[in-house]
Order: structure tokens, then sequence, then C-alpha cells
């Protein structure tokens, strides 16, 4: 896979906040296993995920692929950069049709009484256009996120 663009702070970005009624624990479980992203990742468009592989380690990979109402096939992966269980995941992201694109993920989970904050920050687009197109999948995967969340505490 191709490395990140470095030293380039002009490069788009964007930034979500989003508060759960769940404990820390569950939403680090619904980021890092793959039965888990099976159940929430992708925007509304997205009517399965087939595919969620995860090696929960620096320097482990992941794959994601999803099935759109289409019929369109969507892969995403990238190597883990650092892990802090239950609080904070960084991750290389580039789609399989593009992986000379490689942006960068940061995941913060902080407590909040008893639920938990999360801001996801994902920077280094190779533009405009790619961050707009990020932040409508980020966006619906969070209300999806939510909704899982909130079915059930226990089943994550």
């Amino acid at each position: 896979m191709a490395r990140p663009v470095t030293g380039r702070d002009d490069c788009p970005s964007l930034t979500l906040r989003r508060r759960f009624d769940a404990a820390p624990a569950q939403v680090w479980r619904a980021w890092t296993q793959p039965q888990a992203l099976k159940r929430w990742f992708g925007p509304a468009e997205i009517v399965s995920v087939p595919v969620a592989e995860v090696d929960l380690r620096v320097g482990g990979g992941f794959r994601v692929v999803m099935l759109a109402g289409d019929g369109e096939r969507h892969e995403v992966g990238g190597r883990y950069l650092e892990l802090v269980p239950e609080r904070k995941l960084v991750f290389e992201w580039a789609w399989a049709g593009t992986p000379e694109r490689v942006s960068r993920v940061t995941v913060l989970i902080e407590p909040q009484g008893h639920g938990s904050e999360l801001t996801l920050h994902h920077e280094r687009f190779a533009d405009e256009a790619a961050r707009d197109g990020h932040r409508h999948g980020w966006t619906g995967s969070m209300a999806k996120l939510e909704a899982l969340l909130g079915l059930s505490q226990r089943s994550l």
C-alpha cells in the first residue's frame, strides 16, 4: 500500500463529533470487532458489509467491503498506526480503486458521564470533492453506529 502524504498541512480534512449513550468499551468494540463493523459501517446506501477484516495491532491492517443498493462494491483498507484501547485509533485509509490516495483517520473516544463522545478526524484528502464524499459517508456511518449502540449495549 502507498505511504500517506506527509508534511502537507494544506490538504482538506474533516472533523465530526458524536455523543453516544454507550460506554467507551462498547464504542471501541464497534470499531475493532469485525462482526460489529459489519452491522454499521457505511452510509445509508450501503445495504451490506460482507467483509470486515481486522488485525488490531500497530502495523496490522483492516479491510472492509461494502455493497450498495445499486450493486456497486466499495472496498477500503489501511494499516493501524496507533492504538490506545478504548480511547484512540489512528489508521491509514485507502480505497482499493485509488490505493495511491492514502489519507489518515483518527478516532478519539472520551468518557462523557454514562456515555461517550467520539471525535473522528479524517485528514490528507487529495481534494475537496474527496473530503465532501467522505463527510457524507462518515455522517451516515455515525448515524448507523448510534442506532446500533442504542439497540442493545450487550450486543457488542
